[in-house]
């Protein structure tokens, strides 16, 4: 799915994020681990009830793209132009009728933050299925125990980002690689192809060295064919990037040592090798590049995709992995499809003919 026509041969440089994008995650296993994780300090740091902790993960509950509406517990599914398409409070659907009621001709807009969360990244699908099972809770049980929806979905978010730097999720990766990381030898073979062709490779992730570094020794070396190992593929691999910053802020770039991890200040061009920080404007000046010379790769849409074309005019690519299953059920429809089509085709001279009927006795 292209929205703009691209020409590759005028790319040079070929950049990845890392998570969901470059490698990529048993999506269910890791969401759930994030959920128990959340469930856990929910109850023990945030005093939330213990019935909390029995809440099962509900994988098909939520999917990238749908809103929270902060102040009335909802979750909203919205069009490109913000309409309401449909929405559920907690866990339970919201009729056409009542959502009327309550949005009138309201349409969301996401730069209003005191009222909006979008769920726009596959981290965030156990934060919307938490935020609506706690809904329930604080709906039935917890009406007059637990916070008001703003306060838990504020709860769900700060634990979720403390669970993420505090090491409670990646550690657990890291012990069970094979039970949360996708290993895909075709990701590879792909990444060999550019650089046959003169692409250079690069990887700009917000995770620090030392996952990155455990992520693609395990995804990545067991499958190249002409390079010894990742540090000889990329060009450049830039850690703890703090997206989106990093393209439009100027700071400093650490050299990092890829066999021990030590980092040291670094005042010179940016060239073959591991970084950690920095910003893009430097990065494309040193490598000798213009923004569109630039080809960049995630799964973020704000912080991979708008902010970066907002402010580096560096052309870029959004990885949805949920196109997948949307292609194969418009396959799988095809057959009803043109059924229908072909309905319509015999519908239509009848109506025709039936309107000349009633327009000659009229």
């Amino acid at each position: 799915f292209v929205t703009r026509t691209l020409n590759m041969r005028k790319i040079k440089y070929i950049g990845f994020d890392m998570d969901h994008t470059l490698v990529r995650y048993h999506t269910k296993e890791f969401e759930q681990l994030a959920h128990e994780i959340m469930k856990k300090s929910l109850v023990e740091k945030k005093g939330y009830p213990t019935s909390v902790l029995g809440l099962p993960f509900q994988y098909d509950l939520a999917i990238r793209g749908l809103v929270i509406d902060r102040k009335k517990g909802n979750l909203l599914k919205v069009s490109r132009h913000g309409a309401i398409r449909a929405s559920y409070h907690g866990t339970k659907p919201i009729d056409f009728m009542t959502q009327q009621k309550l949005y009138k001709s309201i349409y969301i807009d996401l730069s209003d933050t005191h009222l909006y969360t979008p769920i726009d990244t596959a981290f965030s699908i156990s934060v919307a299925t938490l935020f609506a099972q706690l809904v329930d809770i604080k709906d039935g049980e917890g009406k007059e125990t637990m916070p008001d929806y703003d306060t838990i979905a504020i709860d769900v978010i700060s634990t979720l980002d403390i669970a993420h730097s505090d090491g409670s999720i990646k550690g657990t990766v890291a012990e069970n690689l094979e039970k949360f990381i996708v290993r895909d030898p075709e990701v590879v073979a792909g990444l060999e192809r550019y650089r046959v062709h003169d692409k250079k490779v690069f990887v700009v992730t917000n995770s620090d060295f030392y996952y990155s570094k455990l992520l693609l020794d395990y995804a990545i070396n067991p499958f190249l064919k002409n390079h010894k190992n990742w540090e000889e593929l990329f060009e450049v691999v830039v850690t703890y990037a703090a997206k989106p910053r990093f393209f439009y802020d100027n700071l400093r770039f650490l050299k990092v040592d890829p066999q021990t991890g030590t980092m040291t200040n670094y005042d010179g061009p940016v060239n073959r090798g591991v970084f950690q920080g920095g910003g893009a404007q430097k990065f494309a000046r040193d490598l000798g590049v213009e923004g569109d010379d630039i080809l960049y790769i995630g799964d973020h849409i704000y912080g991979d995709i708008l902010r970066l074309k907002k402010d580096c005019n560096w052309r870029t690519a959004l990885v949805v992995e949920e196109l997948g299953e949307e292609i194969a059920a418009y396959q799988k429809a095809q057959p009803s499809s043109a059924e229908i089509r072909t309905l319509m085709d015999r519908k239509e001279p009848l109506e025709r003919t039936l309107v000349d009927i009633i327009s000659e006795k009229i």
